[in-house]
């Protein structure tokens, strides 16, 4: 038996999967196509010289392939597709280069790898994630009714839109025109529809995040303001195993730090990365917004969450509720532009999540 690994990538695909093994001992490169059968791919595997460890990118197929190969004693790395090194001049781009590339940097060890969640794991994460396109969904359709009804100079004057009130007054609009009648019941339907299922997805939410392994995490993210149950499920789902990060770093888990351009004595700041978790980013910039207003004293259903969560979470709650409300003052103050105020607060908010996260009971 070599000590030297068998080297393994794999670019993976619907309906093919195109391998590419760099034998240990000799360096000896051997490619071959397969089909998405994981048990074809895993005979295959087991035939190679040992020991073997295999590489595929992140994507659209999942971590199906991962936790079978992993099941079967293999080691199976996944790859952060944007974190993967590219020559500059490498123009020719197929199934069985990308394949060979991926089997190198694991054999260099240049293969930065992302967490592979349990089907568990998974399943919640799609369940936060579907709420988040409910919401997108319902956004938009609420967008092409109120435009519709803008264009026939129907405008809503109460205070608040999309309350009961406004949905009252939109089912009291009619329309002599038949073309006009049939568009608009089918904006209206489609608002009341995409409403309906994001409620539905949000009870699911709370009934899973009651469950023995989200509840802990969930009860302690709502001890800050603007964490709803929701929302900290979705941060629960989305960062998995908050123990990898640290305070600070998390921040540019999520794309939340500054871009840094910067050569011999000359420093440039540009904006953020942006890059990271682009649902857990949202939803710490959404929350950051409330922490603009003024916090005194917690709300009774402040108080109602602070009486699910440990002593030790509610205590670092309330000091956080208290410092991001005084960052925003001092931004306001400064007369910071408050696109720009938001994000550091964002930024700072997702120190204090990971604070409570770790907490010990």
């Amino acid at each position: 038996m070599s000590f030297e690994p068998t080297t393994v990538g794999l670019d993976v695909h619907a309906r093919s999967t195109t391998a590419c093994a760099i034998c240990g001992p000799t360096g000896e490169i051997s490619t071959i196509r397969l089909s998405s059968d994981h048990t074809q791919i895993l005979g295959w595997l087991t035939g190679l010289a040992t020991p073997v460890r295999v590489v595929y990118e992140a994507g659209p197929t999942g971590f199906a392939l991962a936790r079978t190969l992993t099941g079967a004693g293999l080691d199976c790395v996944v790859a952060a597709p944007s974190k993967l090194q590219r020559p500059s001049g490498d123009r020719i781009k197929t199934d069985a280069r990308d394949a060979l590339h991926l089997a190198r940097l694991l054999r260099l060890g240049e293969v930065t790898p992302v967490r592979v969640p349990t089907p568990a794991q998974e399943a919640a994460r799609d369940l936060s994630r579907a709420r988040e396109d409910a919401r997108a969904d319902l956004m938009r359709a609420r967008h092409r009714l109120s435009k519709l009804l803008l264009r026939q100079g129907l405008l809503w004057e109460g205070k608040n839109t999309w309350s009961w009130a406004h949905h009252d007054w939109i089912a009291r609009q009619s329309f002599t025109d038949p073309a006009l009648q049939a568009a608009f019941e089918a904006a209206h339907e489609q608002v009341l529809m995409v409403r309906d299922r994001r409620d539905r997805l949000d009870e699911a939410i709370t009934q899973q995040a009651a469950d023995p392994g989200w509840a802990p995490v969930v009860e302690r993210l709502r001890c800050l303001r603007a964490i709803s149950t929701v929302t900290a499920f979705g941060l629960a789902t989305e960062i998995g195993d908050w123990h990898r990060f640290t305070g600070s770093s998390i921040g540019a888990y999520v794309g939340l730090v500054p871009s840094e351009h910067s050569s011999g004595s000359r420093r440039v700041l540009g904006p953020i990365t942006k890059t990271g978790n682009t649902h857990v980013r949202r939803l710490l910039v959404e929350a950051a917004w409330h922490h603009r207003r003024p916090y005194r004293q917690p709300t009774r259903e402040m108080r109602a969450r602070w009486e699910r969560a440990p002593a030790a979470a509610r205590s670092r709650g309330h000091a956080g509720n208290h410092r991001l409300h005084r960052r925003w003052a001092r931004f306001d103050e400064r007369g910071k532009k408050p696109s720009v105020a938001v994000v550091a607060i964002a930024r700072e908010l997702a120190g204090w999540c990971w604070a409570l996260a770790v907490v010990q009971e």
